[in-house]
């Protein structure tokens, strides 16, 4: 069963193949919101039956661990990322300190935590002497999934297309000087699929510096028809900024769709993100998130086939490796001993 909240498009749960429970909530946003969403869900775990529960984030953790203690159930909480570190609570010390005081409270008696990259699962670790299992965010195979035409999406066929997605396009993640790298760059087309905090100020941008020929929006779609497009992409970005634990030891999932799809990626010089493009050298890295060092990667790829020819096949076989078939019996081993321990 999953449980959240009603919120747009999340509402449509036709295509999710779990019972699912979504709390209609009168408050949209801030600590009201999440004040009654977590009544709201502690009752309802305590009324209703389950074997095993699962905190996603920090904003659930807190009714899971105490209807875990009161139904003696096992609980697993997996952080998605750094909660306390995110850069939306950078200037909010109160707020911070509000979240940074529960994790405080229940980390150190949790016995099961997934996290999503080795240092964020250290600093766990030297804070509450807990060692969370890493589980990266790592794609399902796509050799299947076959990719758009430059004429199913109206693209110019000498266009050097290039993508940037996911569902959290926000702030300090590099869009906006991406937009403006477009700008300066010739022969380049830019996707931006997917939704986020800034998804309307890079429309205003876009229309407002005349380069709405060369940057195509795309809202949310499935995973399936997103892969499409990341195929049918030359080069995808990643350009987390450096401002925030968070986003320094993140390994964002697009990063792994990339690989997926087989295409090269432009990143920034984040030492996981790093690290994988090192290893696999399925990209480049970049010192520093500006239109000047964004447009002179994309005209280093753009100009020279072989070496694009050469990154997508690295990043091929990368995927081979790093795909979510092998990631995932991580998982599979976790549920089954928490199940066997709990019978």
């Amino acid at each position: 069963s999953i449980i959240g909240r009603k919120l747009g498009e999340c509402c449509n749960s036709s295509n999710v193949p779990f019972r699912t429970k979504r709390f209609n909530m009168f408050f949209k946003r801030g600590f009201l919101f999440y004040k009654f969403f977590n009544i709201r869900l502690f009752f309802y775990l305590l009324f209703n039956k389950y074997d095993l529960l699962v905190a996603n984030d920090l904003d659930t953790l807190l009714p899971n661990f105490l209807v875990s203690k009161l139904k003696k159930l096992p609980l697993v909480y997996d952080s998605h990322e750094y909660f306390t570190g995110v850069p939306e609570l950078n200037n909010r010390q109160f707020v911070k300190g509000v979240w940074t005081l529960m994790e405080k409270m229940i980390f150190p008696f949790l016995k099961n935590v997934i996290t999503v990259s080795e240092p964020i699962a250290s600093m766990y670790e030297g804070l509450y002497h807990v060692k969370p299992l890493v589980v990266r965010n790592l794609s399902k195979n796509a050799d299947n999934i076959i990719p758009f035409t430059k004429v199913e999406t109206g693209i110019d066929l000498n266009s050097c297309v290039i993508i940037m997605q996911g569902t959290g396009i926000n702030i300090d993640k590099g869009a906006e000087e991406l937009i403006d790298a477009v700008k300066i760059s010739e022969g380049v087309t830019l996707f931006i699929v997917g939704s986020g905090d800034v998804i309307v100020n890079l429309k205003a941008k876009v229309s407002n510096i005349g380069i709405t020929d060369k940057v195509r929006f795309v809202p949310n779609v499935s995973w399936e028809n997103l892969i499409r497009y990341t195929k049918s992409a030359d080069i995808g970005m990643c350009l987390e900024k450096d401002t925030n634990l968070n986003y320094r030891y993140s390994l964002p999932n697009k990063l792994f769709d990339y690989i997926s799809a087989g295409i090269p990626v432009i990143c920034s010089n984040l030492p996981e993100t790093r690290k994988i493009i090192d290893e696999y050298d399925c990209g480049i890295v970049i010192d520093n998130v500006t239109p000047e060092y964004i447009s002179i990667a994309i005209k280093e790829l753009a100009t020279n086939p072989a070496k694009l020819t050469e990154l997508k096949r690295n990043a091929i076989h990368a995927s081979s490796i790093l795909n979510w078939e092998n990631e995932s019996k991580k998982v599979i081993d976790l549920y089954n001993k928490i199940l066997i321990c709990n019978n």
